[in-house]
């Protein structure tokens, strides 16, 4: 369907138990501290029934606004950029914060009819629905050897 393969970035195998670089490694990873890793990845589920492929983003905390969705020669790209500035004064004190964050996933995406995908956001989940190509039926006749 859409050939994909996850990737974490780490070894689920550690080859030398008193290895420190690989310890420190691990002790980072998003498996003991979620802040370290790569919290902001999308999670994202697939599947597909007769006629479609539907791909379930979520994304919660962005608005519609933030996302950018792309079908380019059998590759489905989302995208979300977010920029965020908090200006806080009070009597005693400024609070001045801006927050930037980008994430992207791609998959790869056969037999589809890219003009007639259509997405939807609500309630933090983006839902892109890709209609599949109708296969060819082959009509077949017999010929007749004159």
């Amino acid at each position: 369907m859409f050939g994909l393969v996850p990737f974490r970035g780490r070894n689920i195998v550690r080859k030398d138990p008193w290895n420190l670089d690989s310890i420190f490694e691990d002790f980072f990873n998003e498996s003991m501290f979620p802040v370290f890793g790569n919290q902001r990845q999308m999670k994202v589920d697939i599947r597909e029934d007769e006629k479609n492929y539907i791909i379930e983003a979520e994304l919660p905390g962005c608005d519609k606004d933030e996302i950018n969705l792309e079908v380019d020669e059998n590759v489905l790209t989302i995208s979300v950029n977010r920029n965020e500035e908090i200006n806080e004064e009070q009597k005693n004190y400024i609070r001045k914060e801006r927050y930037s964050s980008s994430m992207t996933r791609s998959f790869a995406v056969d037999n589809i009819v890219p003009e007639k995908t259509t997405a939807k956001f609500e309630n933090g989940v983006l839902t892109v629905t890709l209609p599949k190509k109708e296969e060819a039926v082959v009509k077949s006749r017999k010929i007749d050897i004159n």
